[in-house]
């Protein structure tokens, strides 16, 4: 399998996409604005990033703004906010043959360049 999950309006998403050709090699796009994530997919994701937390984006705007930088989260309640607002699904997230590669981080992508 070939999957990103990515948003169309954020431009970090759209240049690793660029940078590393995946327009080209065989891969799916979910824009997630679009196309929200289902609790399968999102299962899915945790069960190759080995958490929730893993997949959780804490620059989302909405995290400072409902208070959650003050609370401590359960893995549970990660899978919920980021079920409820695409925003928190840390992007982009590349799955590639079993693997997955979550974010921005250039190891993150320096990993990525090697699998694809």
């Amino acid at each position: 399998m070939k999957k990103v999950y990515y948003l169309s309006s954020c431009d970090t998403s759209r240049q690793i996409i660029a940078d590393h050709g995946l327009d080209k090699k065989g891969f799916s796009f979910q824009d997630i604005k679009t196309e929200k994530i289902t609790p399968a997919q999102l299962d899915e994701m945790k069960k190759m990033a080995g958490s929730y937390e893993s997949l959780f984006s804490r620059r989302a705007l909405k995290y400072k703004a409902l208070g959650l930088k003050d609370r401590q989260l359960t893995e549970k309640d990660y899978r919920q906010y980021i079920l409820e607002e695409y925003t928190f699904l840390k992007r982009p997230v590349i799955i590639v043959n079993g693997k997955i590669f979550v974010g921005s981080e250039k190891k993150n992508l320096e990993a990525l360049h090697q699998a694809v």
